[in-house]
């Protein structure tokens, strides 16, 4: 009997020594507006400070052989605070030339 008294409370010491899982993140907003033609407006904010904003627009482009196909170009930026208190944000495009995100935080290539 005083084997199993020792046993059930080694598993509950055990069990209050784990570590708690972390509350989950609250979202504070979040709106998301879709456009007829295929934009977007998306926005998102939560309790820990981070915050995303993208407007999505169709644009015509042509391509290599000069036929015109619809792009959606992509503009936002988010932002958020680390571990140590610091602020980053970035600011980005996206189009038929790529994912252009842009930072502070991103280095720059030496100029030659």
């Amino acid at each position: 009997m005083k084997l199993i008294v020792l046993v059930v409370a080694a598993l509950v010491a055990v069990a209050l020594a784990a570590p708690a899982e972390p509350e989950p993140i609250k979202i504070l907003r979040s709106d998301f507006e879709q456009q007829p033609e295929g934009g977007y407006n998306y926005a998102l904010e939560t309790e820990d400070g981070v915050k995303k904003e993208e407007t999505g627009v169709i644009k015509e482009v042509n391509d290599e052989e000069n036929k015109p196909h619809s792009v959606v170009v992509v503009r936002g930026s988010y932002s958020y605070t680390d571990k140590e208190g610091a602020p980053h944000t970035v600011t980005y495009v996206a189009d038929e030339n790529g994912f252009q995100p842009e930072s502070e935080d991103i280095p720059k290539a030496p100029q030659a």
